[in-house]
């Protein structure tokens, strides 16, 4: 289930004059989090994420009067992010190798977990995503949006169309089940 869109809302902001600069706030407020998160996925780098971040609501608020309202406010938002992102990786400075001279490393260690770690990881997660699967789908759902996606309860209920407290209760009897199973 995607998040509602506040387009609606962004197009009375922007044409009512409040312009430019209250629609980038309204964005960022909105989707900063996820949209970091998304850039983030594809480069792998925390600092060029937040520049490509940034560098999306600029160019969304230059362009959104082209915006049709032919797909959700927030498709079209990751859809500049995602072009963003493909260029930033066919000019990437981080993907041109380099060669250096093995003397300059010696004595650092590794901050990488050891394949033993890396191991016992795994099958954690592994295990996780298989209880997380055993799980009720509606409770499944909701600890999702709660938890990983980071939404309020309030921001889930309406997503989901139910009252504000079956979330809390959902959520609530998801974490204890997960718990007691992982805990088994």
């Amino acid at each position: 289930m995607t998040a509602p869109d506040n387009s609606m809302t962004l197009d009375a902001d922007f044409a009512a004059g409040e312009g430019s600069d209250v629609l980038f706030r309204n964005l960022v407020a909105q989707y900063e989090t996820r949209l970091y998160r998304f850039i983030v996925k594809h480069i792998g780098h925390g600092s060029d994420a937040e520049d490509l971040a940034q560098q999306t609501f600029v160019d969304a608020v230059r362009t959104y009067s082209s915006f049709k309202g032919e797909s959700q406010l927030s498709t079209w938002l990751f859809g500049i992010a995602m072009n963003l992102v493909r260029n930033y990786l066919s000019r990437s400075p981080h993907r041109i190798y380099q060669f250096e001279n093995i003397e300059d490393h010696a004595g650092l260690q590794s901050t990488q977990n050891t394949p033993e770690e890396s191991l016992s990881q795994k099958q954690q997660l592994k295990r996780l995503d298989e209880e997380l699967q055993a799980l009720a789908p509606e409770m499944r759902e909701t600890l999702l949006l709660v938890a990983l996606e980071e939404l309020s309860y309030e921001d889930a209920a309406i997503m989901l169309s139910i009252p504000t407290g079956t979330v809390r209760s959902r959520v609530s009897r998801a974490r204890k089940i997960l718990a007691e199973r992982i805990a088994a």
